[in-house]
């Protein structure tokens, strides 16, 4: 069961699949850290509960499709949930977007609820990381 903070998945991903993973240099980067090996851009997301399909807000979906395009990266998105630890390729996916109503921010004091642009990605279009 992995219930984990941002902190321990980058921990565990350094230490199983990306030995040489760094923490992006600005906190308020869209993207959390990178494997210069592999050149993965990631994107880090800890989930509380599990569900079929993981959010994805366009706005942090463009800003990696640009920063990885700049630096001919691979842009990714690696999310845990209490049932495992899965990882998106974006280039490989084909996200279909739809406005939702949801908190400005998930982990800051601002719960004003305003329109974002997401997509619903399914686990089936992700790599299940395994212990």
């Amino acid at each position: 069961m992995y219930n984990w903070d941002e902190e321990q998945l980058f921990d565990w991903l350094k230490e199983f699949v990306y030995f040489d993973l760094v923490k992006a240099k600005n906190q308020m980067s869209r993207w959390d850290c990178y494997s210069p090996k592999f050149k993965h851009r990631i994107e880090l997301k800890c989930r509380s509960k599990h569900f079929p399909t993981l959010l994805l807000e366009k706005k942090k979906y463009n800003a990696m499709i640009f920063e990885t395009g700049k630096h001919l990266d691979i842009p990714m998105y690696i999310n845990s949930t209490p049932e495992g630890i899965y990882s998106f390729d974006l280039l490989e996916i084909d996200p279909i977007w739809v406005e939702k109503k949801l908190r400005a921010t998930t982990k800051f004091a601002n719960n004003n609820i305003i329109t974002k642009e997401v997509a619903f990605l399914s686990l089936d279009e992700a790599i299940k990381l395994e212990l």
